[in-house]
């Protein structure tokens, strides 16, 4: 399988993946506080957020379809969680639905609640997919152990990063070996199906859980301290701090419009 669905595209050499992990990492978070933070119905400010992201993508050399599609993969999550605000949201009414027994109303407020829940889900989308595509996963979590993030925390993503990939092997060699067997053919009865993949399920389970054993064993037997070491050594340039304070300032200025118009 492909081992770089995560991460794609981090190894570049634009000025971007030059940037330091802390710096893009901060860069990302304000970004999203910001986008949070702004009024419902600042469609200008969600216009400028939209170019200011766009601008930090386009140096970066990330294509555009591979944006889009990391992208949309997850707004149907949030329009799933999102679709029933327009019904329970007072105001003016937009229309009424009879739906079996219910009479269901859509409200003009809820409409600009939905609208707005998923404009700030995308373009925060769009910010973790600029830092993910321009930084490389173990050095982000090196640049989250420099700051102070908890070290529980930074070493179980690193654990998930590294093991993740194992596991989805370990599951399209599962799959293989039951297609192998001829399941799913028109003879198999849904009941057989449901337990087949039942038993795949629990499989995967003991075998992850003895994988961990063994890995905590050779961990422990090679004097492992909870400390990650690596031979990337992090540097917070000029350029960062120039470009962490550029970006504050336009963030800032977006926030001041958004609450003038």
């Amino acid at each position: 399988m492909k081992h770089s669905f995560l991460d794609r595209y981090s190894d570049g050499d634009s000025f971007m993946h030059r940037l330091d992990p802390r710096t893009k990492f901060g860069t990302a978070l304000l970004f999203i506080l910001a986008v949070a933070l702004t009024p419902p119905g600042s469609w200008r400010a969600f216009g400028l957020y939209l170019v200011i992201i766009t601008a930090l993508l386009l140096p970066a050399r990330v294509p555009i379809l591979y944006i889009l599609k990391r992208s949309l993969v997850v707004m149907p999550f949030v329009a799933m969680l999102a679709i029933f605000i327009p019904f329970f949201k007072g105001g003016e009414v937009a229309g009424s639905y009879n739906v079996w027994l219910w009479q269901l109303t859509v409200t003009y407020s809820g409409i600009q609640v939905l609208i707005n829940i998923l404009l700030k889900s995308w373009l925060s989308i769009l910010s973790l997919i600029w830092l993910t595509s321009t930084t490389r996963l173990p050095d982000l979590l090196q640049g989250l152990e420099r700051m102070r993030m908890p070290r529980v925390l930074v070493m179980l993503m690193s654990f998930m990063y590294r093991y993740l990939f194992i596991l989805v092997d370990e599951v399209m060699r599962m799959k293989q070996a039951r297609d192998s067997r001829s399941f799913g053919g028109r003879s198999a009865s849904g009941g057989w199906q449901i337990r087949t993949v039942g038993n795949m399920i629990g499989t995967l389970f003991i075998r992850s859980y003895e994988r961990g054993e063994r890995v905590y064993a050779a961990m422990s037997a090679r004097g492992f301290d909870g400390n990650i070491r690596t031979l990337n050594h992090l540097s917070f340039r000029l350029s960062d701090a120039l470009f962490g304070m550029g970006y504050s300032l336009i963030l800032i200025f977006v926030g001041i419009f958004s609450q003038l118009y």
